[in-house]
């Protein structure tokens, strides 16, 4: 069973985690390189806001938006 556990650790430590340890190491020299997933995540995410919102105003232009607050029945106790 140890050496299980041993060749989890080993697929973490050593394989699987290489690519943070090579942004960690970035983080002295390239602050912009060392947080660049950070900000590709805040991109995507700023992107699909933006849509869901463009998306929430077309359907309440056109009424299919429907704000039953009597939807869930412990809203109205």
């Amino acid at each position: 069973m140890k050496a299980f556990f041993e060749a989890i650790q080993f697929l973490f430590v050593e394989v699987l985690f290489v690519p943070m340890d090579l942004l960690r190491s970035w983080e002295l020299t390239n602050w912009w390189g060392a947080n660049i997933i950070n900000w590709v995540f805040i991109c995507i995410c700023c992107y699909w806001t933006y849509y869901w919102t463009k998306q929430l105003q077309i359907f309440k232009k056109s009424g299919e938006d429907e704000q039953d607050t009597t939807a869930h029945s412990f809203l109205t106790k």
